[in-house]
């Protein structure tokens, strides 16, 4: 049994076992998702194929299995032709499992996926984290996320006074902050 962590990206052919973790994540932290597991559950395989198809999934595994999982897409720009060329990336759906949780999983799926979004040629990744989730926001500056003056209301069934704050990875010379859809 190996605790080394490996991510890789999955396939299209790979649906089922996103949904499998994608269905294992929105059952064990439903706080965290603007989607619910009953929601979800019954998808088809279509659906899946095509969510498989518009954003990069990636799979963090170790001896034990799977231990998480994180997709990038792009990110929405407030107007469509500010990101027409898909130069701004987006971080989404990071989850870990609990017993892996402070092991390094999160650092690796967010090394992976900007690497992910630096390969497709984006310039910047976002990553949207709870203004009042100083563990998260802690978490991105420490690796290299700055926050930027995007906000816009908790899409996570949480209280409707909470707030998420866009922070942004440059991925390479342009340090310039995008511009977002809230």
């Amino acid at each position: 049994m190996s605790d080394e962590i490996t991510v890789r990206p999955l396939g299209v052919d790979d649906w089922e076992q996103y949904k499998a973790v994608r269905l294992n994540a929105l059952e064990e932290s439903p706080e965290a998702f603007v989607a619910t597991y009953d929601e979800e559950k019954d998808y088809d395989e279509d659906l899946w194929r095509k969510r498989m198809q518009r954003s990069e999934r990636l799979l963090a595994e170790n001896g034990n299995g799977v231990v998480g999982v994180a997709s990038v897409g792009t990110a929405r720009p407030v107007e469509d032709e500010d990101n027409a060329d898909g130069l701004v990336g987006e971080l989404f759906g990071l989850w870990v499992t609990p017993a892996a949780r402070g092991t390094g999983v999160a650092t690796r799926l967010v090394r992976a996926g900007a690497e992910a979004a630096k390969g497709q040629g984006r310039r910047h990744l976002v990553y949207w984290v709870g203004s009042d989730n100083g563990r998260a926001v802690a978490f991105a500056s420490g690796f290299g996320f700055r926050p930027t003056d995007y906000r816009r209301p908790m899409r996570v069934k949480a209280d409707d006074s909470e707030e998420e704050i866009a922070m942004i990875l440059p991925l390479g010379e342009d340090r310039a902050v995008p511009t977002l859809r809230v």
